[in-house]
């Protein structure tokens, strides 16, 4: 191949009987514009191309999808490159093997690299690169850079946005899911993005093979949440971003990770904090944290801080105040119980703020003083307590928040109604309520959201109707009432939803007559329902064919995952 990516001209000729066939294996292709000048028509030969990337069904016929190598074939592969034959000799230590080879994720060219790096070394350099393999850290230097130096290929043909986002991802812990809202959030702010580009790229990553992303069985049209699809990162591919984030010094590093859960901060942070830290991302992943133990540290340029822990309290760090740039706050509790906060004060620094993540955090009672955050766009509370703020905060959320437009909380504990003040937050546009069990009631005058365009309420068993005002939301073009088994009805003045483009009320068997007045929804396209409601539907089915979708049955245990 030339400097241009060009392949010069190849004469393939072979004299073969009429009943010959040929295979011609391309290994290792990288990009559609080699693949393209590789593909050559001969009679009686097959073409097997082997690639990360997935290629376009116009340039290849079918495909076949490689999962990753089972235990024991992984444990073979790797015995191959360690001791020359296909399984652990009887003089090695059984044990420490399988650990070593658990490390290896079951992808093959770590255990290659790996497994050639430790082979003739005593027990004690191979219980070392256990030690080091777990904390995330390279075995030797000569491992690292050959294990980064195949790998790296998988980023040298990334565009500079398609790099700069794969690299965000080494801010999130190993072996758990990244919802896609917080990587969609994070990529508007951080690289001048829309959503739509945002959304692009990350299925540019997919098709490389650089992530994997799993999706909720209704997520894909339009009005689907991002919060419906979420992102899996293999562990060596992870490792490949933070040591490529890593590469320059610490205080002028763009990105600013801890590979691993510690109890506190790196020393090496403490070493440096005599100096402002450049990084744009921050992410710290600790357990408990007072306000003592976090260090002092100058971040004038940080836009992103993911703070993840485990522990049933926290304090947020001091440090916030010297965040003048911070545009998203990300803050994940991995602890079975949910998480108190402390120090809250410290966001009435945050005057940039533009999202803010919490995952299972018990809110605070908010004072009268709380300052508003007048930059806030889009909140998300997930797993979280909130029902002592919404209930006892003597501030109301269109003081506190007068320019959000997205308010999504899914699985909130404890959440009974809607406090009425919602409904003064003029700018909302998405409001989503879901999975939260124990909601009962919708403020009445849901109307006054006069900028409202979608809500979600999916999953709310003891939600029974919709406030009657609803039917006057004139913008709203999505409503999903879906799985709210005890849901009788829908708003008798519906029809005043003129805006309506989608209703999906699937699982939802106490709705046994539709109001008068959804003839008058002319903007409705699609009505996604059982069966049985489908026939509700019937009249209006005449004069638009096709608006009812009855969708499959589709039942996951992913959760259990989790």
């Amino acid at each position: 191949m030339d400097n241009s990516n060009r392949f010069p001209q190849i004469n393939l000729q072979y004299q073969v009987g009429n009943s010959a066939r040929a295979l011609l294996v391309l290994d290792d292709v990288w990009t559609l514009s080699v693949l393209e000048q590789l593909l050559v028509k001969i009679p009686g030969c097959k073409i097997l191309v082997v690639s990360r990337l997935k290629f376009p069904p116009s340039v290849i016929d079918c495909s076949y999808e490689m999962n990753l190598l089972t235990e024991n074939e992984a444990m073979s592969l790797f015995c191959h490159f360690a001791f020359g034959q296909t399984s652990i000799p009887l003089s090695a230590d059984k044990e420490l093997v399988k650990q070593v080879v658990d490390e290896c994720k079951r992808l093959p060219l770590a255990l290659k690299v790996i497994g050639a790096s430790l082979k003739g070394q005593s027990e004690m350099f191979w219980t070392s690169a256990k030690n080091r393999l777990s904390r995330g850290q390279p075995l030797s230097e000569s491992h690292e850079l050959q294990l980064l130096e195949r790998m790296k290929l998988s980023i040298d043909n990334l565009s500079e946005k398609q790099r700069e986002c794969f690299l965000d991802l080494g801010a999130f812990p190993e072996d758990k899911r990244i919802p896609l809202d917080i990587l969609i959030n994070m990529w508007v702010e951080l690289h001048d993005m829309y959503e739509e580009e945002a959304f692009a790229v990350l299925v540019e990553l997919s098709d490389k093979n650089l992530l994997t992303l799993v999706k909720d069985a209704r997520a894909g049209d339009k009005y689907s949440s991002y919060y419906e699809i979420s992102v899996f990162q293999h562990d060596v591919l992870r490792d490949l971003a933070i040591h490529l984030c890593n590469l320059e010094g610490i205080n002028q590093r763009r990105r600013l990770l801890m590979p691993r859960r510690e109890e506190g901060l790196p020393k090496e942070w403490e070493r440096n904090v005599d100096e402002p830290f450049n990084a744009r991302v921050i992410s710290i992943h600790t357990g408990a944290m007072t306000e003592m133990d976090w260090l002092q540290m100058d971040c004038p340029k940080t836009e992103v801080l993911v703070l993840n822990f485990s522990s049933p309290e926290y304090s947020l760090p001091p440090f916030l105040e010297k965040m003048p740039k911070l545009r998203a706050l990300i803050l994940i509790n991995y602890s079975t119980s949910n998480a108190v906060l402390h120090n809250t004060s410290i966001f009435s620094h945050l005057t940039n703020l533009r999202s803010l993540w919490f995952e299972k955090i018990s809110l605070p009672i908010l004072p009268q003083t709380t300052t508003p955050l007048k930059s806030l766009q889009k909140v998300s509370l997930v797993l979280c307590d909130i029902n002592k703020t919404i209930n006892h905060s003597v501030i109301g959320l269109p003081h506190l928040f007068p320019r959000l437009s997205e308010l999504t909380m899914d699985h909130c504990i404890n959440l009974t109604e809607l406090p009425p003040s919602i409904c003064q937050m003029q700018t909302l546009t998405s409001l989503s309520v879901t999975n939260c069990d124990s909601l009962q009631k919708l403020p009445s005058d849901l109307e006054k959201l006069c900028s409202l365009q979608i809500l979600r309420l999916s999953a709310c068993p003891n939600l029974k109707k919709l406030p009657e005002g609803s039917g006057s939301l004139v913008r709203l073009k999505y409503l999903d009432v879906s799985q709210c088994v005890n849901m009788g009805c829908l708003p008798k003045g519906i029809g005043g939803c003129e805006s309506l483009e989608k209703i999906d009320m699937r699982e939802c068997p106490q709705i046994r007559s539709l109001p008068l007045s959804v003839g008058l929804l002319l903007s409705l396209k699609r009505v996604v329902c059982d069966e049985e409601v489908s026939l509700l539907w019937k009249d209006m089915e005449k004069v638009r064919p096709g608006l009812c979708q009855v969708p499959q049955e589709c039942f996951t245990l992913d959760w259990l995952d989790e």
